[in-house]
């Protein structure tokens, strides 16, 4: 790709907002072409890449505009601080398997007592 067309090209995403795009296009033309993708299946590759960077960064903001104090996935939850949790089912239940098999699903425990804080900041999944 030549020089001239990769520069109008970052140009041309910048104005737009598309900054996946701006990064590199050259790189995402090489996969492309590795890959023999036709115009539409490489404008395809261009708009999934954008539109997860798009995801990625709105999912950063609003856990950060959250306030919660720490941000933790499942996989970093210390499961020997909880004894009492069967980590296969935290597990079973992590994957979403109930939702496609239209299965529901009780949470039951002691109540919440008002006031107490909560943790939801542990069942964050990235």
């Amino acid at each position: 790709m030549s020089e001239l067309i990769t520069a109008r090209i970052r140009a041309h995403a910048t104005r737009l907002g598309l900054p996946g795009i701006a990064e590199d296009p050259a790189a995402l033309a090489a996969r492309a072409e590795q890959a023999s993708l036709g115009y539409l299946d490489f404008l395809d590759l261009v708009l999934g890449e954008e539109a997860g960077l798009k995801d990625s960064r709105r999912c950063r903001a609003a856990l950060h505009a959250s306030g919660l104090p720490h941000h933790k996935t499942l996989e970093e939850f210390d499961f020997a601080f909880q004894p009492g949790l069967d980590v296969r089912k935290i597990r079973d239940l992590a994957a979403l398997a109930f939702i496609e098999a239209k299965a529901n699903v009780a949470l039951l425990g002691p109540p919440v007592i008002p006031g107490t804080p909560t943790r939801p900041h542990q069942c964050l999944r990235r």
